[in-house]
């Protein structure tokens, strides 16, 4: 029995990665259904045919319009990764004008398992807000791999992290959807 993973990046360097991580994925046995927020969709976008051609599925950066057919099978769990601060709050708010915030929105309220991994230098991590939309985010039932175990925020200025826990990431995924098959 395949699972289906919804895969959902934003634009940070880590999504540079995320054709291995798709492939690693699959390796687990996961159908990946990746989608992208608009800046991580141009900063791919030499990649896009590729990607969905190594997913077997559409990738979606934009909203469908009504009436068109969902493109991608119900998820039997979900990855945000890298999710930036501006996704996270806006998550976090119910601020869904992104169709990965909304799709990781609804997964939520679905019950869905949900796995994010926060991506933004410590400068960002300071705002208060942020601390609000992690707090606000877990008692949702989201498992945010954030801090000791998961992703460490570096100083403002380096363009990509040393580290993004992408294996930590998947594990913790098969954690969960294992739950579901």
């Amino acid at each position: 029995m395949t699972r289906t993973l919804y895969l959902l990046c934003s634009a940070a360097p880590p999504v540079f990665d995320v054709a291995h991580v798709i492939e690693d994925a699959q390796s687990r046995g996961w159908n990946v259904c990746l989608g992208l927020t608009p800046a991580a969709a141009q900063w791919v976008s030499g990649s896009l045919d590729g990607l969905a051609a190594l997913t077997g599925n559409p990738v979606r950066w934009q909203y469908k319009l009504p009436g068109e057919p969902d493109v991608w099978p119900p998820a039997d769990a979900l990855l945000f990764a890298p999710a930036t601060f501006n996704s996270v709050n806006a998550w976090a708010l119910g601020l869904t004008d992104r169709v990965v915030v909304g799709i990781a929105a609804e997964a939520l309220g679905k019950g869905t398992p949900v796995v994010a991994v926060p991506c933004l230098n410590a400068a960002l991590a300071a705002h208060p807000q942020f601390e609000q939309s992690l707090t606000v985010l877990r008692g949702a039932g989201a498992e945010l791999l954030y801090g000791e175990g998961g992703f460490v925020p570096g100083p403002a200025g380096p363009d990509a992290p040393p580290h993004f826990p992408w294996q930590a990431a998947l594990d913790a995924v098969d954690r969960t959807g294992s739950d579901q098959v």
